[in-house]
């Protein structure tokens, strides 16, 4: 377990990594995406 997760913070901080958490910010900030996103969590949330 230790190694996946070092495993995630080298590409985290790897310039990949940062392309990839900008992506992630801006789908996070436009509000259809945001709308896309909370209807996935709360139709797969809802399963125990």
């Amino acid at each position: 377990m230790a190694a996946l997760l070092e495993r995630i913070k080298r590409y985290a901080r790897s310039p990949q990594g940062r392309r990839t958490a900008e992506q992630v910010r801006r789908a996070a900030a436009d509000p259809r995406r945001r709308a896309q996103a909370q209807g996935l969590l709360r139709r797969f949330g809802k399963r125990h």
